[in-house]
């Protein structure tokens, strides 16, 4: 942005960034991927709140838990153009060991899941999933609701009646 301002205002770009900084105050905030919900996937989880809603009374809705997963990837950031190999003026390309001049990585990165609930009223514990279990619907209910989280949300609440539901938008 500074690099097209500078080019059109014909001003050198340090001279833009000092302006956009000192002058206006602004501050340069980098952009990061998300991804948008589509209008299928605005209109089921609009579909999804009324049924809650239609399903539990105003006074029920602080005993209301959401419980989630998430896979968190867990790789340090690389940047290939700060990965350089020097080797001595004159030497070839071919001379240099392949090890020197390749950049690897795994074939899958290594990740993380977590399991947490919240509502109104408080939040479970992180609960860590071990790598390599396939979370379906019986290891949910039987190891991680069960066993985990259900331990965690009668602690912080005093349940009189369990209702698990499963809604698929995103």
């Amino acid at each position: 942005m500074q690099r097209e301002i500078a080019r059109e205002t014909g001003i050198p770009q340090p001279t833009v960034s000092q302006i956009l900084k000192n002058n206006l105050r602004l501050r340069c905030f980098k952009k990061h991927r998300a991804t948008e919900p589509t209008q299928a996937n605005k209109v089921a989880r609009l579909h999804c709140a009324r049924q809650l809603l239609a399903k539990y009374p105003v006074s029920l809705v602080n005993f209301i838990v959401f419980t989630d997963e998430k896979i968190f990837t867990v790789a340090r950031p690389t940047n290939s153009h700060n990965d350089r190999a020097y080797a001595r003026a004159g030497t070839a390309k071919k001379q240099i060991a392949a090890a020197r001049l390749l950049h690897t990585r795994l074939t899958f990165s290594r990740s993380l899941m977590v399991s947490v609930g919240v509502s109104a009223l408080g939040t479970t514990s992180i609960h860590f999933i071990e790598p390599g279990v396939k979370v379906n619907g019986q290891y949910y209910r039987e190891d991680l609701l069960m066993q985990k989280l259900l331990a965690d949300i009668s602690s912080t609440v005093r349940l009189l009646h369990v209702s698990t539901r499963q809604c698929a938008s995103p």
